[in-house]
This record gives C-alpha cells, structure tokens and sequence, in this order.
C-alpha cells in the first residue's frame, strides 16, 4: 500500500489506537474517556497546543510547521462519538459499553487523524500551522455546527478545512469525492393528531386519528411527485406511526414521524410550506386537530471546487489517478462536516475499506488496514497544500 513510510512504521499501533477507541465507545458530546485518550496521544507526539473542552468534548491541537507564515491554519477533521446499537461482531475488543458501538468507523476516523498528528509533529515538513479538529456528536447533536457557533474557526485562525470518512464496499484505499455537492440536508418532522377516541363498533361516534394519519401519509408523498421540479433530488420518508391499543378501541391520538433530505435551500422552504398546508387541510378534512413540529437539522454538504480539486490530486499522487472518482454521484446521506464547510473553503472525501458489513449495521467494523493510507492523505495534503522553503 503507497503510504508514507514513517506512517507505515507505526501503523501497528494505530490498530491498538483504533481498537482501544472500538472497545470504548461514548454518544454525542459526552466522550471523556475518547477524548481523554486523543489528547494523551497528542501529548505523547508533542504537538504544539492542545484545546480541550470545546463543544464539551472536542479537542483542537496545533501543530507548527518548520517555517512560520501568515497563511491561515489548514483545518483537518475527524469524528470522535459512536451510536447506539448493541454490537454483534464477536470481536476480541468489541464495545465494552452495552448498547453503544462504533458502527460507522469514527474509530477509524479518529486513529486516521491521530496517525497523520505523530508524523506532522515528528517531520513538521511544512509551513504555518495546521490545526486538527476532533469533534464530538456527529451522529446526534451537529457537534460541528457547535464547534463552528464556539468559534473554533475564527479562534484558530482556520482557512480551508477537509475530511474524510470511510466506505464499505468500496476497493481499499479508493478515494471519491465531488466538486459541488455530495451529502444531502437533512431535516426531520413530527405530527401529533388529536381526534376522538371510542368504541371501535362506533366509528360515527369518534373522530378517527388513524384515517386522518393513514391519509396524511400518503398526502405527503404527492410533494415529491407534484410540487418539487423533477430534476431535483429530494426524499420524504415516513419513518413512524404510533396509534392505538386494541382491535376495538379507536384511539384519541396518533403520532407520524419522519425525514426531508434534501439539496436546494427554494426546495427545502417549499417542502415545509407544503407540509404544513397538507397537515392543516388534512386534518381539516378528517375533523381532527393536528400539528407540525418540523426542524431543520444538518444542511447539505458541499464541497468547495476547487480545494476539491487539489484534495483529488492528492489522493491521486497517493494512490494513482485510476483510484480516484473525482465526480461521484451525490447521496441523500448527512454529514454535518456541512458546517464546517459553510464556514471556510473545503472539501469531504470518502475512502474505500474493502468488503465489510455496511455502516450503522451491528457487524460493522472499521478495516485497520486503511488507516495508514487515510493518515498518509491529511499528511501529505498538509505537505503540498503549505510546502517548507
């Protein structure tokens, strides 16, 4: 594999780093044990500074390079938090923490960051400061768009900012990116219905919640068809219906949950414009009251073009021109590295792991082999991007 060496010569340890994390998995902002341990690890390759505490548990570290430069700081990230799902991998180091796992690699993600912060520090073969970013709650909470509302972008001075995140099924070591968007907004919906509950013998008796919710649901799926320009990416998905108790009781309420991806900001407001009309005229209709809590979570992440473009060519100068997808399709997946890039120039990248279990699945796990290349990528990106002399 086409690492740098120095990385390649540690990268024994990078897998107890990984499976140390994997073992010990911590949700959303409270990660003390993971962040405990990131910082350890950056004390022991002796970066520059180390800021701890911000948006709860993330880290910023500062690494300078050989030679000073007015040239704002090049911001590197990794997520650090896990999900809640109880593990079923069988491993030696599966979690310790029941009902917590790292399923979508942040494991991996973190030891990436640690590996590309030993050699930055040991080789400091760059110019100005690079300032690396391990942030807490990306699967729940938008840690980033925290970190960015603390200040961490202004406080450390960051210019451009870049990611990567591992994906299974994908050749070892393949890099795919996008020059404009990749990973959609994501916004999330409830509906509480209140009707009439009864005897389900007398239906004339009660204003029903399942009909109107049985209708709702099918009312928002004519968005999508009707309402958005066709050429639009977007996805409505119902996720939940709760109502009821028993076959002859018709229940006074009823409870529909789900989620809006989607990629234009226009698509999005008329989304929610629709969603309360048809919620409103449905509910009319059925003579049921109902409302709409509808939020806005993660937006769309968007690669900047041209810091895609030189994060593509060296991932190709790493691995070769034919293991690079510059142009993959964009997804109606959620990252909220889009807060970041909302902030500065940037760009996310994803990086191939071979045949695994796919992510958020409880047999998941991150491949150790690809560690050394994703940290072999922050290096030598930190290297071309800000070159000594």
């Amino acid at each position: 594999m086409p690492v740098l060496n120095r990385i390649a010569g540690f990268a024994p340890e990078m897998s107890e780093w990984r499976q140390w994390l994997h073992r010990h998995p911590e949700l959303a902002f409270e990660l003390p044990e993971t962040s405990g341990f990131v910082a350890q690890r950056l004390r022991d390759f002796g970066v520059d500074e180390i800021h701890e505490g911000i948006a709860t548990s993330g880290i910023v570290a500062l690494i300078h390079g050989k030679e000073a430069s007015d040239a704002p700081a090049i911001g590197l990230r990794a997520d650090m938090d896990a999900l809640p799902i109880m593990e079923a991998t069988g491993l030696d180091y599966a979690s310790d923490n029941p009902g917590k796992m790292h399923a979508c690699g942040h494991d991996g993600h973190t030891t990436m960051l640690l590996g590309a912060a030993r050699y930055l520090a040991e080789t400091r073969n760059f110019s100005g400061t690079v300032a690396l970013i391990f942030q807490p709650a990306e699967e729940e909470g938008g840690g980033a768009g925290v970190m960015v509302e603390e200040g961490v972008i202004e406080r450390f001075n960051i210019g451009q900012i870049y990611g990567l995140h591992n994906r299974p099924n994908v050749p070892l070591g393949d890099f795919q990116t996008s020059s404009g968007p990749l990973l959609a907004a994501v916004d999330t919906f409830d509906i509480h219905i209140e009707g009439q509950g009864g005897h389900a013998a007398r239906p004339h008796q009660c204003v029903d919640p399942v009909v109107a919710a049985a209708s709702m649901v099918m009312a928002l799926q004519t968005i999508v068809s009707r309402n958005v320009p066709p050429m639009e990416k977007i996805v409505i998905s119902v996720t939940q219906i709760h109502t009821g108790s028993k076959d002859n009781i018709v229940p006074q309420q009823a409870y529909i949950q789900g989620t809006v991806r989607s990629y234009s900001e226009d698509v999005q407001a008329l989304v929610m414009q629709r969603m309360h009309e048809i919620v409103d005229g449905q509910a009319a209709s059925f003579g049921v009251s109902a409302k709409l809590d509808y939020a806005t979570e993660y937006p769309a992440t968007v690669n900047h073009p041209e810091q895609a473009r030189l994060a593509a060519d060296i991932a190709a100068d790493l691995m070769g021109e034919d293991r690079v997808e510059r142009e993959t399709e964009a997804e109606m997946g959620a990252e909220d590295f889009a807060y970041f890039l909302k902030a500065r120039p940037g760009a996310y990248l994803f990086l191939g792991q071979g045949e695994s279990a796919g992510l958020h699945h409880p047999q998941y796990n991150f491949n150790d082999e690809v560690a050394p290349v994703g940290a072999s990528f922050f290096a030598r990106l930190v290297e071309k991007l800000a070159p000594a002399g």
